[in-house]
């Protein structure tokens, strides 16, 4: 047993190791910005590349994150179900008020509290990941043109406010017609600066809407069984699933 822990734990210090390394190998330091209204007509080609006026009218869409988290998301009424293990969550996303259940039992009081602050936190991350393009012009965000360390142009998003992190950049690595091939991120949860990741495998929605459902980097994100449609009816429900805390 002593051995275990002694191989375990210089297993474990190595991976360290070589994590601490890879990171002041690729840490890229975060760009100074000036916003300009070229880096404004840039985004506006990103948003007509990915068909921003499209997913406006996707109201309900679907997908599978990873294998790890599993939404039902009504975007024009803000709700969305959240599903994760033995847990689901039925969210409102201006209010960040819900109800919990686990295993199909509703959950009150303080487990209920932890199940949609946990919801809220998977929702705005993993939505993000799921059409981050169409949120250049959020409130609080602004747009420059930079360089990259590696002298690639692209367009940096910075979002002073909003989500879960606020503060954090993206600077986005776009074809000539203006679709991101990827994205190189400054984000308070990771401590490696301008770590990049891809977008790509794009596909298109029933609305017409592009998304990517694969994202490669330092590790790859899948996104599965990604489905959008204009209402509930078109999306092939009959009832309400927001029932429970529909107004």
């Amino acid at each position: 047993m002593k051995k275990f822990f002694k191989w375990f734990f210089i297993g474990l210090a190595s991976l360290l190791l070589i994590l601490t390394i890879y990171g002041i190998m690729t840490h890229e330091s975060r760009p100074t910005t000036s916003p300009s209204p070229q880096a404004d007509a840039l985004a506006q080609k990103m948003m007509a590349a990915i068909n921003k006026p499209a997913w406006d009218t996707t109201n309900i869409i679907s997908w599978n994150f990873a294998d790890r988290q599993q939404y039902l998301w009504d975007k024009g009424r803000n709700y969305v179900k959240v599903m994760w293990g033995d847990n689901e969550v039925l969210l409102h996303t201006k209010s960040v008020t819900g109800k919990g259940y686990t295993k199909g039992v509703e959950v009150t009081g303080d487990k209920a509290n932890k199940l949609v602050s946990e919801a809220w936190k998977h929702f705005c991350n993993d939505s993000f990941w799921l059409n981050a393009p169409v949120k250049a012009f959020d409130a609080g965000t602004s747009r420059s043109l930079i360089k990259t360390k590696d002298d690639r142009d692209a367009m940096m998003v910075s979002y002073e406010s909003g989500g879960v992190t606020p503060g954090d950049a993206y600077g986005w690595i776009l074809d000539n017609n203006g679709m991101p091939k990827s994205w190189k991120m400054w984000v308070g949860i990771i401590p490696v600066g301008g770590l990049e990741f891809t977008w790509e495998d794009w596909i298109t929605l029933d609305t017409g809407a592009k998304i990517s459902t694969l994202h490669k980097g330092i590790f790859d994100l899948k996104l599965m069984d990604v489905k959008g449609s204009a209402s509930l009816a078109a999306y092939g429900l009959t009832s309400d699933p927001f029932a429970a805390i529909a107004k």
